[in-house]
């Protein structure tokens, strides 16, 4: 796509890391600023006019709120033409845990190890109405889920 690309695991703080690599799940503490620097990123790539894809595992619908908003709250429904919030198409790579956990054993050299999976099925709240997001199995080949999140894009 020709778009910036940012893994949100890049920007977790070194206590978040250290805390993952030991075994011990992130809880929302942990997590809020992290996902407010994305919104961040993502705002200013917003402002000067460039599209970006942002990997994150933004596991609950008050993550994906944070970066859109950019805060735990907002109670004020969107406007027409309102530019406070991010227009952001949400790709829910679903799956069976022991795939995922397959994958995840063959990854080298990341801080979260693969005992600490369970812990994000347990936190994951799977998008819904009226978030804009598609799923797409993981069970797929990569180039048809391309092709998918491609397909929803344009």
């Amino acid at each position: 796509l020709g778009w910036k690309f940012y893994d949100a695991d890049d920007y977790h703080s070194p206590e978040n890391r250290k805390k993952m690599a030991e075994g011990i799940p992130l809880d929302d503490e942990d997590r809020i600023p992290w996902l407010c620097a994305l919104h961040d990123i993502l705002r200013r790539e917003d402002l000067s006019g460039q599209h970006a894809i942002l990997a994150c595992s933004a596991l609950k619908k008050m993550y994906r709120r944070i970066l859109v908003c950019g805060a735990i709250e907002n109670n004020q429904p969107e406007q027409p033409g309102e530019n406070s919030a991010l227009k952001i198409l949400f790709v829910h790579l679903d799956g069976p845990i022991d795939i995922i956990a397959d994958r995840l054993e063959k990854r080298r050299g990341h801080f979260m190890p693969p005992e600490l999976l369970r812990s994000q099925f347990d936190t994951l709240e799977p998008p819904s109405a009226p978030e804009n997001f598609i799923t797409v199995s993981v069970e797929k080949s990569l180039p048809e889920i391309v092709l998918e999140i491609k397909r929803a894009i344009f």
